[in-house]
């Protein structure tokens, strides 16, 4: 039998050990490659986990605040490992593939998330990530949620949509350099033409490709759909209507320029079911309107 003295001795250690148990794990430390899956990292509450973000990572406006590991798809490995990620969350978008290799070889974990341009990839993403944080209860509930303002954000496109030709929309991405690109079929602005009701004024062309004069005359959008980002790059709408062919289509000559924040639009993220709806007032406004309601 230990005597008191015996006991006493191994008080720190026993003490040591409580302290240092699974109760008291080291913390998570997340790098979020993805704006939207930085959105729904807030929206499940494990914001103090993350350690670094992707550039495209602008909402909430806490996240820009966070290291910037650069854009997802020209990641450098050096930039993740110094911030020493326990775990690394991404789409399949984020790249290059030798820098996925490099993550891989540094044993880092390394989540790779279906970049689907569909609302139940939106529910995918936030059970897997709810797993992947150990909150399965709160992506349970944020996944119910999301889908009660979906099917309400449908409701309201179908009342706007009704009793009208659906109007065809041309999605214009610009940048800095005025270099501007257009949308087709199998991207995530043709995915949100379709659900607000619309047609994207490029019909069955794939992917995205160059604007020219002769695409976008073509095209003969009602409406041309825009980033703010792009807009800003652009220097406002009129610099955006300078565009090659754009001021020539029947949404330039009557200056429909529908223009919304670009994760909210494109990113499928936890804002979808508000932009659903803000994207379906701006589409159906009576001519002459360019703007959401």
């Amino acid at each position: 039998m230990l005597s008191r003295r015996d006991l006493l001795s191994l008080a720190p250690a026993a003490a040591l050990l409580t302290i240092s148990g699974p109760a008291l794990a080291a913390p998570r430390r997340v790098i979020s490659v993805g704006g939207a899956l930085t959105e729904l990292i807030y929206a499940l509450g494990a914001q103090a986990e993350l350690v670094g973000v992707d550039s495209t990572s602008l909402y909430p406006a806490a996240a820009t605040k966070l290291p910037n590991v650069g854009y997802a798809r020209t990641l450098a490995a050096e930039g993740l490992l110094s911030l020493a990620p326990t775990m690394i969350v991404a789409t399949e978008e984020a790249g290059p593939p030798a820098v996925l290799r490099q993550l891989e070889a540094a044993q880092v974990p390394l989540h790779v998330l279906r970049a689907e341009h569909r609302f139940d990839g939106v529910l995918d993403r936030t059970r897997r990530l709810g797993d992947l944080l150990g909150r399965p209860q709160q992506a349970a509930a944020l996944s119910q949620q999301l889908q009660t303002e979906w099917t309400a954000s449908r409701a309201q496109v179908t009342r706007l949509a009704a009793g009208h030709r659906p109007p065809r929309v041309l999605f214009v991405l610009s940048n800095a350099a005025n270099q501007a690109r257009i949308a087709g079929a199998a991207t995530a602005a043709d995915a949100m033409i379709g659900y607000a009701g619309a047609v994207n004024a490029l019909g069955d062309t794939q992917g995205y490709k160059m604007l020219s004069p002769e695409a976008a005359i073509a095209a003969a959008p009602d409406v041309i759909l825009a980033t703010t980002q792009g807009v800003e790059a652009s220097g406002g709408v009129d610099g955006l209507l300078k565009l090659p062919g754009l001021a020539q289509t029947p949404a330039g000559q009557h200056r429909r320029v529908l223009v919304l924040e670009t994760m909210a639009l494109l990113g499928f993220g936890p804002r979808a079911p508000q932009a659903l709806a803000a994207l379906a007032r701006g589409l159906h406004a009576p001519a002459g309107t360019g703007q959401p309601a």
